[in-house]
């Protein structure tokens, strides 16, 4: 059942970024200084596998984390998922691009995903 949790709390989690980048591609696009034409080309598969390995990782870490925190029901489960992306992979994330010299809109975009993302994941978590 835990394997199972992950999977649905990394599917959850990659829905997110799903509409999350949807709903502001013209912006992130802008921020991370793609043209249009860039990105109307076709990356394939490979970035939204990745994308979801990286989900099953953080997942997987997160049900550890909460395994040893005991950190068993929703509402525990989704603040500390906001926790882990907002003070754990958001300030990762600003770090990242201002050594790359992006900007900083970057990063609120990709840390709020990060954060909603991780709280989403957390939640399906502890509930599940």
């Amino acid at each position: 059942m835990e394997y199972l949790a992950v999977v649905v709390a990394a599917g959850a989690g990659f829905g997110v970024g799903a509409i999350w980048y949807a709903l502001l591609s013209s912006q992130w696009m802008d921020a991370a200084g793609i043209s249009k034409e860039a990105g109307d080309g076709n990356s394939g598969l490979l970035p939204f596998a990745v994308a979801f390995i990286a989900y099953l990782l953080v997942a997987g870490m997160m049900r550890h984390m909460f395994e040893l925190s005991n950190i068993d029901d929703l509402a525990k489960g989704l603040v500390s998922g906001i926790g882990i992306g907002l003070f754990l992979i958001s300030p990762w994330i600003m770090m990242n691009n201002s050594f790359a010299g992006r900007s900083f809109k970057l990063s609120i975009i990709d840390g709020g995903c990060a954060t909603v993302g991780c709280a989403v994941t957390g939640a399906v978590l502890g509930f599940l």
